[in-house]
């Protein structure tokens, strides 16, 4: 029997109040390192509030949020964050005015305080991370260009690659691929392949081609609650989940 140390991430009893609705309404999930789980439901079943609980943008009502036995609930986002926690949303925060090389070393864990940003020295092993992280995130040929001519899919995979250079345990992908040509939807697919070495990610997607290429384990949210879950080929044939989503 697995216990809940043994998860990455316990989502329990989850539920968030606003004015007497609950947009989160008793949820439960959980997710093992190296995965990619993915939540997909209707629009207002309450996915991006499950993950602004998670990163604690949001507070419960109540319930439970435990990553790595550590109770995310009475946590600040700033404490979420250090704890190995990164989110991205759905559109793009990037420096646009930047370059690549810039974006990527001024999300380096070393400055985030002030003296460790005025300590901060571009030496060999940011320059290593840097070029490691630009490379999984196929910008090793855009290092010295400015942000602001990314295509739209380059720009979503440098701020992934912001994320993955303060090497969080837990990444949370809110829409990722929205607006992406075919090809930059493929490669996102590898890229979050490459990346679950030693991390769990959760994504938010619309997209259910690109679901079934990514997901280890889907999660439906409706109206706040599971649905369903398991694999995309067991939450397909759910005639539950047949009825809600794809009959819209």
């Amino acid at each position: 029997m697995t216990t809940n140390n043994d998860f990455l991430l316990s989502v329990e009893g989850l539920t968030v109040s606003f004015d007497g609705f609950k947009a989160v309404d008793d949820l439960s999930f959980y997710v093992d390192p190296n995965e990619i789980h993915v939540i997909i439901g209707p629009n207002g079943a309450g996915k991006t509030t499950a993950l602004d609980l998670i990163c604690g943008k949001t507070r419960a009502t109540s319930g439970s949020i435990r990553f790595r036995g550590k109770e995310l609930t009475e946590m600040k986002e700033h404490q979420i964050v250090h704890a190995g926690v990164g989110r991205k949303f759905q559109n793009p925060s990037i420096y646009e005015d930047l370059t690549v090389f810039e974006n990527l070393e001024i999300s380096f864990p070393r400055g985030r305080s002030v003296f460790g940003a005025l300590a901060f020295k571009r030496d060999k092993e940011v320059r290593e991370r840097v070029a490691e992280i630009a490379e999984m995130i196929f910008l090793e040929d855009h290092l010295e260009e400015r942000a602001e001519y990314l295509s739209h899919g380059q720009k979503q995979w440098l701020e992934i690659g912001m994320l993955l250079i303060q090497n969080p345990e837990l990444l949370m992908l809110d829409e990722p691929v929205a607006g992406m040509s075919v090809s930059e939807r493929v490669k996102t697919a590898e890229l979050l392949n490459r990346i679950i070495q030693g991390r769990a990610v959760i994504v938010i997607e619309h997209d259910m081609k690109f679901v079934e290429d990514i997901a280890h384990k889907v999660t439906v949210l409706h109206q706040g609650k599971v649905l369903s879950e398991g694999s995309m080929t067991h939450v397909k044939s759910d005639p539950k989940v047949v009825e809600v989503y794809l009959g819209h």
